[in-house]
């Protein structure tokens, strides 16, 4: 009986230090937010980034954070560290990319990193799934990988409403729906907290990180 509850503590031990070293094997995805004047960005940092990374680790996904700056986004009570600047990324070395909305503001909103675009070119190109939420979305049409394909927002860039201005870089791009749609390997969600809690629309960021997820598990 002894030596069965020397083994199976063993066992147990074992178990421990595999679990770590089994996760490290997963996919790796990349996640890029947006920097600028966020309207609430406790409320993107907690509700928006925070469940990107849990519920991507919580399916064995390596989250890496990457900024144009490389310097924290500092909320209340919550801060982002990048680990990278977007300058020093390897497209190669990532099987997805997600981008958060932050709340930064839709047509003008801050200027777009060129690093990003660029990221997001060559990401499309090689067949990888790139997730990104509403103000994120900005990135895919000034990429220019939006032509021809459907995608999500929270109005129409053409034609909007809510006192927006007209959006040209969405011309080419197919305007579908405010809630999460899937083209190929882009997908786009038109909602956020922060347009959840304004509007009551509902919240696209489980919905879009989960069919990013779905992606990864087919490679």
């Amino acid at each position: 009986m002894k030596r069965f509850l020397i083994i199976a503590a063993i066992l147990v031990g074992m178990a421990v230090c595999v679990a770590p070293a089994h996760a490290e094997r997963g996919p790796k995805v990349l996640l890029i937010p947006r920097e600028g004047n966020s309207r609430d960005i406790e409320l993107m940092l907690t509700k928006e980034v925070g469940v990107m990374i849990i519920t991507l680790k919580d399916a064995g996904v390596q989250v890496v954070v990457a900024s144009a700056s490389g310097q924290p986004i500092v909320g209340r009570t919550t801060t982002l560290e990048p680990d990278l600047k977007l300058g020093d990324v390897k497209v190669a070395d990532y099987a997805g990319f997600i981008m958060p909305c932050m709340a930064v503001g839709l047509f003008p909103g801050p200027p777009v990193a060129p690093e990003a675009v660029a990221i997001v070119k060559k990401a499309v190109a090689e067949g990888k799934p790139v997730a990104a939420q509403l103000g994120s979305v900005i990135i895919l049409a000034e990429a220019g990988v939006l032509a021809g394909k459907r995608y999500a927002f929270f109005t129409d860039p053409l034609n909007p409403s809510y006192g927006q201005e007209r959006d040209i870089r969405f011309a080419g791009a197919i305007y579908s729906d405010i809630n999460v749609v899937q083209d190929g390997n882009i997908i786009t969600s038109g909602t956020s907290p922060y347009i959840a809690r304004m509007f009551g629309f509902p919240d696209g960021t489980a919905t879009l990180t989960q069919a990013l997820i779905v992606e990864l598990k087919k490679k």
